[in-house]
């Protein structure tokens, strides 16, 4: 049987990988958190803490592994097991070389940070992703075979900063192609003005937070507020803060459903966060530290949640296209699964 392995990393890429796994039963999938294979990486992998804040090592790799073990999912951490027929990746900012005669796909779990000056030095320079310190370059290093994008408008972006437009799919994105399902839900407040955090701080990006805190107190204008603290934050700190600087009675969640909160609040105020796209298609106010005008163009398509089976067809075809690597078309294989014409666009690049 084929062997398929998935790379893991944080608990959204890793469900997203789950689901694409359980649309192809007939091959063997794996799965790995995102590794390394230089020893300088490792080692302080190994020896240190340095690394925690990522989804290389920490908490996102203790997490990601406790849930596919949850989910009786087979691990092999960094492909040590097995050898391979196709690799699907969350992240193409890291990907060993050995891997790379193996047949890859990248699948988009999220927005992608703000282009920053080091952004522009690494791309021109031809340096490695990682040295951004930011996921400002994922899906535009052009390294892996074929890329599946949440809507055209990120195909547009990915295309235009560097990676093959014939290499990319719009698939739509698992876990957020299905929105108006969560408002259907049992989240007890409703008509607040929400607050969605990052951790910025806990990966070492400079964030003045009694300062966001204020702003949001100031948009919200006297009406309910509620703070929903990104996973990976240091609890007691953000509460304290929180508790400072926002009026008596500001609900503050450290756990719990945030597209659930989005879908039950009047206005969404959000930093650097995927979870803006949720309020923005439903129909909320939304504030981010991104263009909002921007982010309504890169809107991720909305499916009914196909999204997963989408991108499993793409890899399906992948798997039994015979022709070299260079040779197929991810758009024509999902148009064709999906019984559509191709757009004009990919029927010229197929003839």
């Amino acid at each position: 049987m084929q062997k398929i392995l998935f790379i893991t990393g944080s608990l959204n890429q890793t469900s997203q990988m789950h689901q694409i796994a359980d649309e192809l039963p007939e091959y063997d999938c794996w799965f790995s958190q995102l590794f390394t294979d230089s020893p300088v990486v490792n080692k302080l992998i190994r020896r240190t803490s340095l690394l925690n804040s990522t989804i290389l090592a920490g908490n996102f790799k203790l997490n990601s592994e406790r849930y596919l073990r949850k989910h009786g999912l087979q691990i092999d951490y960094a492909a040590r097991r097995n050898d391979y027929d196709l690799i699907v990746y969350c992240s193409d900012m890291i990907i060993p070389p050995r891997m790379r005669d193996t047949k890859t796909i990248w699948v988009q779990e999220g927005m992608t940070d703000r282009y920053t000056p080091v952004s522009h030095i690494v791309k021109a320079t031809g340096l490695p992703s990682f040295l951004t310190g930011n996921t400002s370059l994922n899906g535009s290093s052009n390294i892996c075979d074929v890329y599946c994008a949440a809507s055209n408008g990120y195909k547009d972006y990915f295309a235009k900063n560097g990676t093959d437009r014939r290499k990319i799919a719009v698939t739509g994105m698992p876990n957020y192609d299905n929105v108006a399902q969560f408002l259907n839900n049992d989240f007890p407040h409703r008509d607040y003005v929400m607050v969605a955090t990052t951790d910025m701080r806990e990966t070492y990006r400079y964030e003045n937070r009694p300062a966001f805190i204020k702003e949001a107190v100031k948009i919200a204008g006297g009406r309910q507020l509620l703070f929903k603290l990104h996973p990976n934050e240091v609890v007691d700190r953000a509460v304290a803060e929180i508790k400072k600087h926002a009026p008596a009675g500001t609900l503050i969640y450290s756990s719990g459903n945030t597209n659930h909160m989005i879908a039950n609040c009047s206005e969404l105020i959000t930093q650097y966060s995927t979870v803006v796209y949720t309020g923005i298609i439903l129909g909320k106010k939304v504030h981010s530290w991104f263009d909002v005008n921007q982010l309504n163009r890169l809107a991720p398509l909305q499916n009914g949640g196909q999204s997963a089976r989408n991108i499993a067809s793409v890899c399906r075809a992948f798997m039994m296209h015979k022709g070299n690597k260079q040779s197929f078309n991810p758009s024509a294989a999902l148009q064709q699964y999906n019984n559509l014409p191709l757009p004009e666009e990919e029927m010229l690049m197929v003839s």
